[in-house]
């Protein structure tokens, strides 16, 4: 798609989900075409839960990404050792019975975490800084947190959003930055497929205000041929 074949035109944005060898290759041609929504590789998730949260949905949603296969991101955070504990051994009850439970051992052997935390502050900002694909806050006063997230692909409210709903019908796309990315990226939208052309006009008093501004910068780079662009527009005589 990049560089094109003998019946399809190299592309000029190439956009999707897929796999760390996916999302290498993208890396690979980056720069020869555009990639859309920054990097979106193996699948992550972070659950932050309270006493509040059902245990088994807390289980479940940590697994939900696992079950991709290796090289994800699997994280539980909360404030609760008592939460930790029950959805920890929740998660290794349900791992072991799970259809793809090979996919889930292996993603939560290299990249599974539980953090605790001392409040949902601190929750709040460990997201951030992990920037995952998916956050879900499925503890109290979530809609509240949200407002403080700040790195996150797509973010999950409440007991009742599991981010399998982002899988297949919630928001417009479901390609997500991961790899923390999503400290500077957002999720693949129509934006992806367009861009800006800068038309510039400047008056005779932009051109009096700003003309020496641009002069004086051109002189201190050393760009003579910039600053004379402004000086023969200010009638001070052909270039030397």
């Amino acid at each position: 798609m990049a560089y094109g074949t003998e019946s399809i035109a190299a592309v000029d944005v190439i956009a999707g989900p897929g796999n760390l060898y996916v999302a290498l290759a993208k890396r690979m041609v980056a720069g020869s075409v555009g990639i859309a929504a920054a990097f979106a590789g193996p699948s992550e998730i972070v659950v932050v839960a309270d006493a509040t949260t059902d245990v088994d949905s807390a289980a479940v949603d940590v697994m939900v990404q696992a079950e991709h296969g290796p090289d994800g991101l699997a994280w539980l955070i909360t404030w609760s050792a008592e939460v930790a504990d029950a959805i920890d051994a929740r998660i290794g009850e349900l791992a072991a019975e799970a259809p793809r439970s090979k996919e889930i051992s292996a993603t939560l052997s290299s990249n599974g975490w539980l953090a605790l935390v001392d409040g949902p502050i601190e929750a709040v900002e460990l997201a951030n800084h992990i920037a995952p694909e998916h956050l879900q806050l499925m503890c109290a006063g979530a809609d509240d947190l949200a407002d403080s997230v700040r790195n996150a692909g797509a973010v999950f409210c409440g007991p009742l959003s599991p981010a399998s709903f982002g899988d297949y019908v919630a928001g417009p796309s479901h390609v997500l930055p991961t790899h923390g990315s999503a400290r500077f990226a957002s999720a693949l939208t129509v934006d992806d497929f367009t861009k800006q052309v800068h038309v510039i006009t400047v008056d005779e008093s932009g051109f009096d205000r700003f003309g020496p501004v641009v002069e004086a910068l051109a002189v201190a780079e050393g760009f003579e041929a910039h600053a004379d662009s402004i000086r023969v527009r200010r009638k001070q005589g052909p270039p030397s």
